[in-house]
């Protein structure tokens, strides 16, 4: 089994670099990033200063110029429809556990943004 991981995960990059960074350092025809940005409303989530509320516009800009393609998930609010209108966008469903303290599940619109 481990072999077939290694092979399937062979040309897979994962990195710990500012987001601007990434994107930057990898974009290139035939890249594909999943983008898992803070949710609109939760930015410092990930700790203070990592990810600020206009850092969405800029990412917005940024993907807009992007010579690679994209999939991003993000909360499903009116400011990320908004920001993220220039791509295609599909809502989905989600279920949320984390930070459930009776351990209950809910139910939450998700949006998914492309360039595909």
């Amino acid at each position: 089994m481990l072999e077939e991981l290694h092979a399937r995960l062979a040309g897979v990059v994962i990195e710990c670099l500012d987001w601007s960074d990434c994107l930057d350092r990898y974009d290139r025809e035939g890249t594909l990033f999943y983008l898992d940005p803070p949710y609109w409303g939760s930015e410092t989530d990930y700790g203070k200063a990592m990810f600020a509320r206009a850092d969405f516009a800029r990412l917005a800009e940024r993907l807009a110029a992007l010579r690679g393609r994209f999939l991003m998930s993000i909360n499903d609010t009116p400011e990320t429809r908004d920001l993220f209108a220039a791509f295609e966008r599909q809502q989905v469903s989600t279920t949320y556990t984390v930070g459930s303290r009776t351990g209950s599940a809910a139910t939450r619109p998700e949006l998914l943004v492309s360039r595909l």
